[in-house]
């Protein structure tokens, strides 16, 4: 699958070569031929995958970047905590300053064994301003069913900083999140259902049928039997290959380590938040006339001072008022021709002056128009 991000830019001329760098880039790849990609990077076993953990824990040793004194919560837990602790303290005298309530988050990989290491994620829950330089007490980690699976401890690494003084605040990235490398033990393992002579059901992240012919056909030339067959529109059924009736995990290695050439993307994903537009290769546009013009109305307020006449009664007084502009581009209309590739269209779209904005909507009001040969997805 052949994907490159088209970003426009504003009409300076470092940023048009860079736009041109991009569209080099484009071609040159649109040229090539698709690369092949193994079957683990398109397709998953059924029954071996990451099991997600979560836990409630407390980050102590902040340097009065904790909760605030009303997160009822948290004093809570580290009342409860001192008194498991046999130490009894009043609730009204406890201060959480240097103390904030996380919730810890991680993958256990079905891999993994009793005493196994984990990274774990540390967020913040309450109205901590930072959890640079605290430590993570002793937090139970458990799966959706209740059971616990791993405990995490350890000193946070936060990648940003929340700093004031005197009234100015800087404020790089998250300070409230963060991440503990190995920070986590595997205490109780999971285990998954395969076992010798088991049939694999190998299961595709995404819906292409041309893609699971491609990878039965695979499979089958490369064992010289057939193995594999489809069971279902995302998913391959195989069988251990008589070569490999002793060598189970030997198999499934083999199968996963083929490489197919994947279908291509026919699909435009926009992103409205950032401006980034990312193109399949295989997208088209059919005949289409475009005409894009930008209509800016601006309203500025004015004050004016106005004073009486000579020897009168009246009063100094502040008028308001506005200035109203209206200022409409000059648009162009241009045709593209049917089958034009989608480098052109963006090229045809860059030389009448679009945006990243407008560049959105004009994909929006072409698919809507039925001239898109793929999908447009907007994230």
């Amino acid at each position: 699958m052949q994907l490159i991000g088209l970003g426009l830019f504003d009409g300076s001329k470092p940023m048009r070569k860079k736009l041109t760098l991009l569209f080099l880039i484009y071609f040159l790849l649109s040229c090539s031929f698709l690369y092949a990609m193994k079957l683990k990077d398109l397709a998953s076993i059924n029954g071996i995958r990451d099991n997600q953990l979560i836990g409630y824990g407390l980050v102590v040793g902040l340097n009065g970047t904790g909760d605030r004194s009303g997160t009822e919560f948290t004093i809570h837990s580290l009342v409860n905590m001192l008194d498991r602790m046999g130490i009894t303290v009043d609730e009204n005298n406890v201060r959480v300053d240097n103390v904030a309530a996380v919730m810890v988050t991680a993958k256990l990989s079905p891999f993994a064994r009793s005493g196994s290491k984990m990274d774990v994620v540390v967020s913040s829950i309450g109205d901590a301003d930072s959890l640079e330089g605290g430590t993570l007490l002793l937090t139970p980690m458990s799966a959706p069913n209740g059971e616990v699976y791993a405990v995490s401890q350890g000193p946070v690494s936060v990648g940003g900083r929340n700093v004031a003084a005197r009234g100015t605040r800087i404020i790089d990235n998250h300070p409230t999140v963060g991440r503990i490398p190995n920070g986590a033990m595997v205490e109780k393992e999971i285990t998954f259902g395969l076992h010798q002579n088991d049939i694999i059901e190998l299961a595709f992240s995404e819906l292409s049928i041309s893609n699971i012919v491609r990878a039965k056909n695979v499979i089958n030339d490369f064992f010289k039997e057939q193995v594999a067959y489809i069971s279902s529109p995302s998913t391959i059924s195989i069988k251990p290959s008589v070569n490999y009736i002793n060598s189970f995990y030997e198999f499934m290695n083999a199968v996963l380590q083929l490489e197919i050439q994947p279908e291509a993307s026919s699909r435009v994903v926009v992103d409205e938040r950032t401006g980034t537009v990312v193109v399949g290769s295989d997208v088209r546009v059919s005949t289409v006339a475009i005409s894009h013009g930008d209509l800016t109305i601006k309203i500025t307020s004015t004050t004016a001072v106005v004073q009486p006449p000579p020897f009168t009664s009246g009063g100094t007084a502040i008028v308001g008022g506005q200035d109203i502009e209206v200022v409409e581009e000059d648009s162009k209309l241009m045709v593209l021709p049917e089958g034009v590739m989608i480098s052109d269209l963006v090229k045809a779209l860059n030389a009448l002056g679009t945006t990243p904005r407008d560049l959105i909507a004009i994909l929006q009001s072409i698919k809507a128009a039925g001239a898109l040969q793929g999908e447009l997805e907007v994230i």
